[in-house]
C-alpha cells in the first residue's frame, strides 16, 4: 500500500523531508563533483576520460567521445517506424509552441518626445544541453531542449547524454539532433559532462550556458559550477502532485502518481486530497498498478514513494492548495471537479495539467509544452525551459535633440546626488558642445 500521511499529524521533521525531497542528498554529493570538476579543470581530457571510463564506458578515449557522421547515419536505419512517426509528431508540435513564444528581433517605441527605448534579442552564442539517459532512454528531452535552442537561432549547441556501456549513444535521440541539426554530441554523462562543456577541454567547446535535467550528481555539478557558467535552471530528480478532491476518479489519481515516481529511486510522487475515501482507494489501486511494472520501475517507485512521496490528506482544498503553493511542484496534475476555476489560485508549479485528459505523460511526450522544469521548490522563481532561456536581451536606447533636452536636468541632478562627476560633466559639456 502507498502510505497516507495525514497532513494535521506529520511532525515538522516528517513534513520537512517531504518538502526538501531529493535536495538533501544532492548536498551530500557535492564534495564528490567537486573532485570530479577540480580534476577537469586542472587536467582537461586526462581527467575528462578517467572520469568517462569509470561512469559512462571503459573504451572513452579522446577521440571516440564524440559522436561521428557515421553515427549518425546508422541511428536513422535503427528506428522503428512507429517511433519515428510518433517522434515526428512531437517535434512539430514543440516546435510550434515554441514557435510561438519568439519575441520580436527588436523594438525601440518612443516613450516621451525624442526618447527612444527598447530591446533587441540576441540569440545566446554556445549552449550545453544535457539529456539524461539512466536506465532507459530520453530521446523526448532530446526534443524538450534541442527545439527551443534551434527556433532561438543558438549557433553552437552541445549536447552531451550518457552512452551504453559499449560506447553507443541511444539512436532515438540522435534521429531527435539530427532534425533539429545538431551535430556535435558527446558520449558523456554526468558530473564529467557537465564539467566538460562549463571550462571547455581539447575536444569539448567550452559553452555560455548549460541547461538540462539531471540526476543528484548533475545537480550537484551545476551548484558547483555556478559561477563559472550559466547553468539554467535546477532541474534536479522527478517530481509531482496529484491534485485531488472527492469527485476524483482514484483509479486515475493512482495512475497519474506513478507517471514521475518510476524515474528514480530519488524521485518525489505525490497525491494531494482532502477526500479519505480517494486517498484510501487510490492506495489500494496504486498497489494494483505497481505490481503490473517491471521489477526494476516498482522497486524505483516504491523507494521514492515512501522516502519522498505518498498521499497527504489534508482538511479541505483550500488547505490542499496551499500545500501545492508551498511545495511548488515540477509537475501539477489538476484532478478535481472543475480544474479550470482552480488555475488561478495555482501560484508555483512548473506545469499545470488541467482535467482528467492531461496527465503528465501525454505532456512529456505529445502535447508541445516543454517538460523541462524546475525542481526542488524552484517553481517559486523559475519557468519551464522554453525559446527564452537561449535569448539574451540587450537594452536599446536613441535620443534626439529634443530627447536629450528632455532629460539633462534630471541626468545632471542625480548624478550630482551620487556624487559622480564625470557623469554629471558628461552631460554638462556635451550640452556645450552639441
Amino acid at each position: 500500500m502507498v502510505r497516507i500521511l495525514k497532513l494535521a499529524q506529520m511532525t515538522a521533521k516528517d513534513l520537512a523531508t517531504v518538502k526538501r525531497r531529493a535536495e538533501l542528498d544532492i548536498d551530500q554529493v557535492i564534495p564528490i563533483a567537486q573532485e570530479v570538476i577540480t580534476a577537469i579543470a586542472q587536467t582537461g581530457d586526462k581527467g575528462l576520460i578517467q572520469y568517462a571510463q569509470k561512469f559512462d564506458y571503459a573504451g572513452a578515449t579522446p577521440d571516440n567521445i564524440k559522436v561521428t557522421p557515421e553515427e549518425f547515419d546508422q541511428a536513422q536505419h535503427l528506428v522503428e517506424p512507429e517511433v519515428t512517426k510518433a517522434v515526428d509528431q512531437a517535434f512539430r508540435n514543440i516546435k510550434e509552441v515554441h514557435q510561438r513564444q519568439l519575441p520580436e528581433e527588436m523594438n525601440l517605441a518612443e516613450i516621451d518626445t525624442g526618447i527612444f527605448a527598447g530591446e533587441k534579442i540576441t540569440p545566446i552564442p554556445s549552449v550545453g544541453l544535457y539529456v539524461p539517459r539512466g536506465k532507459g532512454a530520453f530521446p523526448s528531452m532530446m526534443l524538450m531542449l534541442t527545439i527551443p535552442a534551434m527556433v532561438a537561432g543558438v549557433k553552437q549547441i552541445v549536447v552531451c547524454t550518457p552512452p551504453d556501456k559499449e560506447g553507443n549513444v541511444e539512436p532515438v535521440s540522435l534521429y531527435v539532433a539530427q532534425m533539429a541539426g545538431v551535430t556535435e554530441v558527446y558520449k558523456l554523462g554526468g558530473i564529467q559532462a557537465l564539467a566538460a562543456m562549463a571550462l571547455g577541454t581539447t575536444t569539448v567547446p567550452k559553452v555560455d550556458k548549460l541547461t538540462g535535467p539531471c540526476s543528484i550528481y548533475g545537480a550537484a555539478a551545476k551548484r558547483v559550477l555556478f559561477g563559472t557558467v550559466d547553468v539554467g535552471l535546477p532541474a534536479g530528480p522527478s517530481e509531482s502532485i496529484v491534485l485531488a478532491d472527492e469527485t476524483t476518479d482514484p483509479q486515475l489519481a493512482a495512475l497519474d502518481l506513478l507517471i514521475e515516481a518510476e524515474h528514480g529511486p530519488d524521485s518525489a510522487a505525490l497525491l494531494v486530497t482532502h477526500s479519505e475515501a480517494v486517498a484510501e482507494k487510490a492506495s489500494q489501486f496504486a498497489k494494483e498498478y505497481l505490481e503490473k511494472l517491471p521489477q526494476w520501475r516498482r522497486e524505483f517507485c516504491q523507494k521514492g514513494l515512501d522516502a519522498y512521496g505518498g498521499i497527504i490528506l489534508t482538511s479541505s482544498l483550500e488547505e490542499s492548495i496551499n500545500f501545492v503553493n508551498d511545495y511548488a511542484p515540477e509537475h501539477l496534475e489538476v484532478l478535481v471537479d472543475d480544474p479550470l476555476r482552480l488555475v488561478g489560485e495555482i501560484k508555483n508549479a512548473g506545469e499545470i495539467l488541467l482535467g482528467k485528459y492531461t496527465p503528465s505523460s501525454a505532456a512529456t511526450y505529445a502535447i508541445g509544452v516543454n517538460a523541462v522544469l524546475p525542481t526542488g521548490g524552484f517553481a517559486r522563481s523559475y519557468s519551464a525551459v522554453s525559446v527564452y532561456d537561449f535569448l539574451k536581451r540587450s537594452t536599446v536606447a536613441y535620443l534626439t535633440s529634443q530627447g536629450f533636452d528632455r532629460v539633462k536636468e534630471t541626468s545632471k541632478t542625480l548624478a550630482h546626488y551620487e556624487e559622480f562627476p564625470a557623469h554629471g560633466m558628461a552631460i554638462t559639456e556635451r550640452d556645450q558642445l552639441l
